[in-house]
């Protein structure tokens, strides 16, 4: 996202190996799989290594586990992993497979460990369905289909049947851990780059590890689908062999090679220091940050995964502003936990631990005919990020109508001549309408977001879509307001994640196409998302998901 191929190609870099593995965990799409506290074994294991969550001084939340039922679905290595992790949390873990032990693919060893360490193996079932708590939305327990085995498939291994036969079991967390599949971020960036129908990339011919890209490698999971370090281990070897076996660069082009290359990769690696700050209301900081590689990349509706200290948790922020040519971006931070805190106390001069971006794909931009409008609600905080797409769609010559909502008149901002809205009001006149409300009156409409966008509906402005970004249920009120009109509404997500590539399933959104609930991802399908089609019920009880964590943190920090 912060770069394509052809960038790094461009940047001086002769050769590239792609090297992003199969990281986007497999879930089954049966009913109950969006309860809180169903999660990917990618997830559970990344949470508790890469971000240090068993460790009380350390930010990133871990679903409650000691004492708690645990089941781990799936029979290979990763499930023996966050089997094992989860046993030494201190929980009670059942592995469940849907056929036999003989047939599992885990290492024979990693098995018999697990199994030492007390951890409880059912085989011949597989989940149908997961059943939680209507008050709560956490799961409570597996409806598991007993299975048998029928004749060899294409792995060699006998097919589980269903028989119809099923029990009950108990589950305070689920831990998926059912494979990867191919992660789409290179093939959406890289259209160029042929990919077989798995999602995995294509080699150009055999033995090569050379795409179909000439001058772009790759090896591992990436080319190979779910497989083995070993592997991937030898398919770098073979590469890195490849590449030096065939220097093809006149020798007086190197050094200028080199040199733009290594300008690149040293601007790329600065760091992200804050340059500015600014208090836009109470709780409420505009913070300017050195991102200079980001700042290029940078496209309407997308965001930037910030990790504010080592021991922090990684927060998504969406892009309020960024100046290419001062290698700048601009992010507005509302405190509301820990995290969000320690951000904000934050002062000019000081680095944040990491910065990665530009992440989700930008706003789908489309001019529109005369007389119709794209309707803005930001609620809130929402206008930083409804800022620049509003911008964009000015640019191309829509008119745009920004309703802007906010609890009362001492919390507004952006809002005089000289700040932002009042800026683009001045460059682009008639083009803009711009209409405020506070939900006591102080200052516009008095209400929600709704009132004036309610009027425009009833008195039949055309209006080519609605773009919501705010509290979750203020855009639920939005898609509900809109949908009996038959306009088009998108919301902008920012949901829980912790990778926000894609690698963990957290930022799950149950959306219902052709009449199907199927799963997608806020970090790379979103953050935009037809509003519509999204299951609110099922979704909104997600932002509670770690609730009790965030509570006991703030206590550790004498902040509640």
């Amino acid at each position: 996202k912060t770069a394509t191929l052809q960038d790094l190609r461009d940047a001086g870099f002769w050769k590239v190996f792609v090297a992003t593995g199969a990281g986007l965990p497999r879930f089954m799409n049966v009913p109950g799989e969006h309860l809180l506290d169903v999660m990917s074994a990618n997830e559970f294991l990344t949470r508790v290594n890469l971000m240090q969550a068993l460790r009380e001084d350390h930010e990133t939340p871990l679903p409650a586990t000691a004492g708690k039922q645990v089941l781990v679905v799936g029979g290979g290595n990763t499930a023996m992993d966050a089997a094992r992790t989860a046993r030494r949390l201190g929980g009670n873990v059942t592995i469940v497979y849907r056929r036999t032990q003989a047939e599992m693919p885990a290492r024979v060893e990693e098995l018999e460990h697990a199994l030492e360490e007390g951890i409880g193996l059912s085989v011949l079932v597989s989940p149908t369905e997961f059943l939680g708590d209507p008050q709560t939305g956490f799961v409570k327990a597996a409806v598991l289909e007993e299975m048998e085995l029928g004749e060899p498939d294409a792995s060699g291994r006998r097919r589980p049947v269903a028989t119809g036969r099923t029990r009950t079991m108990p589950a305070d967390l689920v831990i998926m851990a059912l494979g990867n599949a191919a992660n789409p971020l290179i093939k959406d960036s890289e259209p160029r780059l042929q990919v077989s129908r798995w999602g995995t990339i294509d080699l150009g011919h055999e033995g090569s590890q050379e795409t179909t890209l000439a001058g772009i490698y790759t090896g591992g999971d990436a080319a190979r689908g779910g497989s083995t370090a070993i592997r991937a281990a030898g398919d770098g070897q073979a590469a890195a062999r490849e590449i030096l076996g065939s220097i093809d660069v006149p020798e007086e082009q190197v050094a200028a090679m080199v040199a733009t290359a290594r300008r690149y990769t040293e601007e790329a690696a600065s760091s992200p220091t804050i340059l500015a700050k600014r208090t836009l209301s109470p709780g409420i900081e505009e913070l300017t940050v050195h991102a200079p590689v980001i700042a290029r990349a940078a496209r309407a509706g997308q965001f930037v995964r910030v990790l504010p200290t080592t021991d922090g948790e990684l927060v998504p922020l969406t892009l309020a502003d960024w100046d290419a040519t001062a290698g700048t971006v601009c992010l507005v931070v509302q405190q509301v936990g820990v995290s969000s805190a320690l951000l904000n106390a934050m002062a000019p001069g000081d680095a944040l631990a990491g910065i990665a971006g530009p992440l989700g794909r930008p706003s789908e931009l489309h001019r529109y005919d005369e007389g119709s409008t794209v309707v803005f609600t930001a609620g809130g905080l929402g206008l930083p990020p409804v800022y620049p797409i509003a911008r964009e769609h000015l640019r191309l010559g829509n008119h745009v109508t920004l309703i802007a909502g906010f609890r009362t008149k001492d919390l507004m901002f952006w809002t005089a001549e000289d700040e932002r809205v009042g800026r683009l009001q001045a460059e682009f006149g008639d083009l803009l309408d711009v209409v405020y409300a506070t939900n006591d009156g102080s200052y516009g409409v008095h209400g929600f977001v709704t009132t004036p966008l309610e009027e425009m509906l009833k008195a039949g402005r055309p209006i080519a879509e609605v773009v919501t970004i705010g509290p979750p249920p203020m855009m639920r009120a939005v898609s509900e307001l809109t949908a009996p009109y038959g306009v088009a509404c998108v919301a902008s997500l920012n949901s829980i994640m912790v990778d926000a590539t894609g690698m963990c399933g957290a930022c799950m959104v149950p959306v219902t196409l052709d009449g199907k609930l199927v799963r997608k991802h806020a970090c790379i399908d979103g953050p935009e998302i037809d509003a519509h089609t999204i299951d609110w019920d099922k979704f909104l009880p997600r932002f509670g998901l770690f609730k009790a964590q965030e509570q006991a943190s703030r206590v550790r920090h004498g902040m509640g």
